[in-house]
């Protein structure tokens, strides 16, 4: 199955970063969101990646034309003009850059990414959000549901701490619980290839023009994930991030290495 990433957008959140690259390519630890991403869905055996590339795509095509060489050991000889890699362990990953245009809406780069997903389901997520969700259990959900299209509603981290109260006392600080607000749709969707007749442009929405006539429709199921989510909108949502890496024991981490 077929993994496509909606990687081409501004980023004006964190302008602080995207000015010189793209938002998918701002490194948490020292990789990409876009490399975590797609260990994430490596980890349940979904290798094939289509990316779609927008604004700064060039810099996502540098990134893994040089992949293999900049993450292995290299022996280099200069007199024979050969560079000889000496890790073998590496990704079996097959990814497939496709430039959708730097202004194209995001149910229009879905619909340029038609002829590179074939007729079968595949699962769609945006380049900017990480999470632990099982991607088995989606795909079980999906199935069972027999629908055009699954989401994943997840709630996002509150931004700000809580206060519990006694009486008129402050009993104590609630560090940004993960409740109290509503659900969203988190991405880490799967959908079936009728999801094209509902775009027709690079003019068309993904939420506005097919997500919600679908869901009026009944032909969207969303698969509630109470686990870890969390995207990365802003400067302050990526210090989140490099913190819970930098722990050591990233929650969205799966995978082994």
């Amino acid at each position: 199955m077929k993994v496509a990433i909606l990687a081409g957008g501004l980023g004006t959140r964190l302008s602080e970063e995207t000015v010189v690259k793209p938002k998918p390519m701002v490194e948490v630890g020292e990789q990409p969101i876009l490399w975590h991403i797609m260990k994430h869905y490596s980890h349940f055996g979904l290798k094939d990646f289509v990316i779609a590339l927008g604004y700064k795509g060039e810099y996502i095509k540098r990134y893994f034309m040089d992949y293999y060489h900049l993450s292995t050991n290299l022996t280099i000889d200069l007199s024979q003009g050969s560079v000889t890699p000496q890790q073998i362990e590496r990704d079996d990953w097959r990814i497939s850059l496709v430039d959708t245009g730097t202004t194209t809406n995001t149910g229009g780069r879905v619909k340029r990414l038609q002829s590179w997903l074939g007729e079968e389901t595949f699962m769609l997520t945006y380049g900017d959000g990480i999470s632990d969700l099982n991607l088995n259990d989606l795909l079980r959900f999906h199935r069972a549901q027999g629908r055009i299209a699954t989401i994943t509603a997840v709630r996002p981290p509150a931004r700000f701490g809580g206060i519990v109260f006694d009486g008129d006392l402050v009993a104590q600080f609630a560090e940004k619980p993960q409740i109290g607000e509503g659900w969203i749709n988190g991405g880490f969707m799967v959908l079936e290839p009728e999801i094209f007749q509902y775009l027709k442009d690079d003019e068309a929405n993904l939420e506005a023009h097919a997500l919600e006539r679908l869901a009026n429709e009944r032909q969207l199921a969303a698969y509630r994930h109470d686990g870890f989510w969390q995207c990365m909108d802003t400067l302050r949502d990526k210090r989140v991030l490099d913190s819970l890496w930098d722990s050591g024991n990233p929650p969205w981490k799966l995978w082994e290495g």
